[in-house]
């Protein structure tokens, strides 16, 4: 059964890597997520497949302001005229006001590529902007959907834990898992570290939160359903820790912050590499690289922020 999950893929990226969910109860609907602005037509298709239209939409909840995740979200929201939208309290002001995520990643980017990969943003109206603090329910048509402050890959992330499926919708608070990976052994996992919040503290914790709802599956945005959530947990709790330490390796042998972040790339690699043939997986280096080329390099620049803000708090 499935309570009225529809998964959407958002085309963001690749086939598969960045989905978006629409939940159906008694005829009313809500989005979890929503990709970029480049996703908005397939978010209004989802809808229109599942017999519905824009006027049936009561909610867009975002796990966070991450551009893959919420870049859309005031261009969908422009679309549905009855929806608002729920956000961490730490992530409504740029939703409300996106200029600051547009400057911060435009710098990195450049405004051409912001362009072409996300649309320009646009800003969700205040009062149409509902902010969701630990516990906060959203009722679909009586469908409770809890909001759970999960930190460790951001501040400002929320899970979604919908009582009436067991499910919970993670964001990346539950890592990545890619189907290009999965064998018989079942899906493989990965944490996301990418910058600039990690905590690896607060990332544990959040974990551990989860599982203890004993949820039947989680809902990744990077991709879709996996159930044995108790193992895929485990798997994420030991690399957060191998994270950690390759991360503490690098600082101690006093590189430059450009040798740093190549050795934490390659040994990342490494990691992803091992447990990847353990679990299974018979690709080769090459084909790793062309799928999880780009989360290790943002999980070795996340993890060399989190080094750099260790340092500045032991000064």
């Amino acid at each position: 059964m499935n309570h009225g999950i529809h998964t959407i893929d958002t085309g963001f990226v690749r086939p598969r890597f960045d989905a978006a969910y629409l939940l159906v109860e008694n005829g009313r609907a809500a989005f979890i997520d929503c990709g970029t602005n480049h996703a908005v037509p397939r978010m209004l298709d989802a809808l229109n497949q599942a017999g519905l239209t824009t006027d049936h939409v009561d909610w867009l909840i975002l796990t966070h302001v991450h551009l893959d995740h919420a870049g859309g979200a005031g261009e969908l929201m422009a679309h549905l005229p009855h929806a608002r939208l729920v956000v961490h309290p730490r992530g409504a002001r740029h939703m409300i006001d996106p200029s600051q995520l547009w400057a911060g990643a435009s710098a990195v980017y450049g405004e051409a590529v912001m362009e072409a990969t996300y649309g320009r943003l646009r800003p969700v109206p205040a009062e149409r902007v509902v902010e969701a603090p630990d516990d906060f329910v959203v009722d679909l048509a009586g469908r409770p959907l809890r909001c759970l402050d999960t930190p460790g890959h951001a501040r400002h992330h929320l899970t979604v834990y919908d009582e009436r499926a067991g499910v919970c919708f993670t964001g990346d608070t539950f890592g990545l898992s890619y189907r290009e990976f999965d064998t018989a052994n079942g899906p493989f996992i990965l944490p996301t570290t990418s910058p600039v919040q990690f905590d690896p503290e607060a990332l544990h914790a959040s974990i551990r939160r989860l599982t203890a709802l004993n949820p039947a599956a989680m809902y990744l945005t990077h991709y879709d359903r996996v159930g044995n959530v108790e193992k895929l947990a485990g798997d994420l709790h030991v690399q957060i820790d191998a994270m950690v330490d390759i991360a503490r390796a690098a600082q101690e042998q006093s590189l430059d912050a450009s040798q740093r972040h190549d050795a934490m790339k390659t040994a990342l690699t490494e990691l992803y590499a091992s447990r990847a043939q353990a679990h299974g997986w018979e690709g080769d280096r090459e084909q790793l690289l062309e799928i999880l080329g780009m989360d290790i390099e943002l999980n070795a620049q996340g993890l060399g922020v989190w080094l750099d803000s260790q340092h500045k708090r032991a000064r």
